[in-house]
């Protein structure tokens, strides 16, 4: 709930980390799977990002402290840092750099196949020009669709629409974590906290005939799980009508140290 990273693994040992937050240090702290076994050792073998927004990349400066581990993102987000020179503090003797290619399968830690695939969005914040496609498909936002060879689990933290293909998709997943940003797609402007809309930050709302409760309603067979929650959201509110809402229709609100299997 605080970020939208997340930890998957096969065997509970080796870990794979879904974007790395800027509060991932605390998150790590939680949760004792998590901790270091040996002096420099680390759980972590690799992370893996779904595009370059701020909230999914700083994390990877709190992992700099001379453990390896392999970083796993496209050409376009794997150029943003290395246009950036703070995120030379990795070191490149530890640290790998392995570029993922569109809907082409990886396996970034034993027993784990990892796809990549497109989905609408936008480039992250900080790299805004004129010329500004808030749905775009390309390399700039991708969906991960993870597999143990045994269940299917699809992460999609952030989706500006959610067209039919998508949908399509989206009918094989066992679970699927979830783009929940707002809750309505002016409530920044509802609430005085700012001015752009979820559509124009990239984010589908989870009401209206085009929200993510209505357009995922067909998943029937999947457990789905809304993250990357932003703090306008009022499903945030444990006894809140929208939390019982969205409940009644199927869906959990991610937690911190939440945790499942499949």
């Amino acid at each position: 709930m605080t970020q939208s990273s997340v930890a998957i693994s096969v065997d509970g040992v080796d870990w794979v980390v879904l974007n790395a937050s800027p509060d991932i240090r605390g998150q790590l702290q939680a949760v004792p799977e998590m901790h270091p076994q040996s002096v420099r050792g680390t759980p972590i073998a690799s992370v893996v990002l779904t595009n370059a927004d701020i909230d999914h990349i700083v994390g990877l400066l709190t992992l700099r402290e001379k453990t390896p581990f392999n970083v796993f993102a496209t050409h376009e987000t794997h150029s943003v840092l290395a246009g950036n020179s703070v995120f030379g503090v990795l070191d490149n003797e530890l640290v790998g750099r392995t570029e993922i290619r569109l809907e082409q399968p990886f396996e970034p830690a034993p027993g784990l196949s990892i796809t990549p695939f497109a989905v609408p969005g936008k480039v992250a914040l900080f790299l805004e020009g004129e010329d500004l496609d808030l749905k775009a498909m390309g390399e700039q936002t991708i969906g991960l669709r993870i597999s143990d060879a045994t269940s299917v689990l699809y992460y999609v933290p952030g989706c500006a629409e959610i067209p039919d293909w998508l949908l399509e998709r989206l009918q094989e997943a066992d679970m699927l974590l979830f783009d929940g940003t707002v809750w309505e797609n002016d409530e920044m402007q509802q609430t005085g906290t700012g001015v752009k809309t979820g559509a124009r930050m990239g984010h589908v709302s989870m009401t209206g005939e085009a929200g993510s409760i209505a357009r995922l309603s067909a998943l029937q067979d999947c457990r789905k799980i809304f993250i990357h929650i932003n703090n306008t959201n009022p499903i945030l509110q444990p006894d809140g009508q929208e939390r019982a809402a969205a409940v009644a229709a199927g869906w959990t609100v991610s937690l911190d140290k939440m945790s499942f299997q499949t």
